[in-house]
């Protein structure tokens, strides 16, 4: 597929159990992948309802009775399902981050790779901005967005040395915030630390973190009993949280236990963390930091 080759997509659908006249919701469409291989696997009285953000995705869509496609973030998840008279659903599939697509067009601004003004926004309607972020907040809240989602331990630096050159001319584009922070960035990991920065800026345009966080407390109200959920992270921010939800239904810190010392917890975890094969990641190199974790409600 052009728009974006589907990473661990059997495994990830396998993982769902489908039944056949079950309801279904891919809540990161992209170019479709996941979502034509759960359609295959329903039948005339199967639905599936798929979310995304991005204009580009949308001109994806599967001309199919079973399908409707919500123009909308995944964290109005619960929302958008009422608006259309569903409460309860069979399975729900995320594959997060940034579509092969958004990487691969320039003009978006998401790599490291083109000269592109600043822009990384998924949806394309949002007012804030990679230019945003780097020309107008506060070196605190600069070296706070670069030290928790870049995950960059000279975050201060980096941050004082974007406000030190701004001050003498915006920076417009992703070439030009590479020249700026061209010290901080040794050629032999040159690959590594850009792709922190701009994951950094990124997660921040896109309130990845938060909306996320607002997906996942939804999950347990919408699964019917016995559904999946099935999510794919592909750095340790997300899987961190995607872990600890499975595990605990909280984001920090530990379960209340009653009396009798029991804890209540709303899902519990199906099967073991799934990785890309070898085969998978010589094929498609962006599977290769993919983790799959599979859960159900308790």
């Amino acid at each position: 597929m052009e728009y974006h080759n589907p990473v661990l997509l059997k495994e990830s659908i396998d993982g769902l159990a489908i039944k056949p006249d079950g309801v279904y919701v891919d809540v990161t469409f992209g170019g479709g992948g996941h979502s034509k291989e759960i359609l295959k696997r329903l039948n005339k009285d199967g639905k599936l309802f798929a979310f995304d953000q991005d204009e580009d995705a949308i001109r994806n869509i599967i001309e199919d009775d079973r399908f409707v496609l919500i123009q909308q973030n995944f964290r109005f998840i619960k929302r958008y399902l009422r608006f259309h008279g569903v409460k309860k659903v069979d399975g729900v599939l995320a594959d997060l981050g940034v579509s092969s697509h958004q990487f691969d067009v320039a003009e978006r601004g998401f790599s490291t790779r083109f000269d592109a003004d600043l822009d990384m926004r998924m949806n394309q309607t949002d007012v804030l901005s990679a230019f945003q972020v780097v020309n107008f907040y506060d070196e605190k809240k600069l070296s706070d967005v670069l030290f928790q989602y870049g995950e960059l331990r000279n975050a201060r630096a980096l941050a004082n040395k974007i406000v030190e050159a701004r001050a003498a001319k915006k920076i417009k584009t992703s070439f030009e915030l590479k020249e700026v922070l061209n010290e901080f960035v040794p050629k032999a990991i040159e690959h590594k630390i850009l792709a922190q920065i701009f994951q950094g800026i990124r997660i921040e345009v896109n309130q990845e973190i938060e909306a996320l966080k607002e997906f996942l407390v939804q999950i347990p109200e919408i699964l019917s009993e016995d559904g999946r959920l099935s999510v794919i992270s592909y750095h340790s921010l997300e899987d961190r949280l995607v872990k600890r939800f499975i595990r605990n239904g909280l984001f920090e810190g530990e379960p209340e236990k009653d009396v009798f010392g029991n804890t209540s917890v709303p899902m519990k975890k199906v099967g073991k963390l799934i990785i890309p094969s070898f085969q998978e990641i010589k094929e498609n190199n962006r599977a290769r930091s993919a983790k799959l974790r599979i859960a159900t409600v308790k």
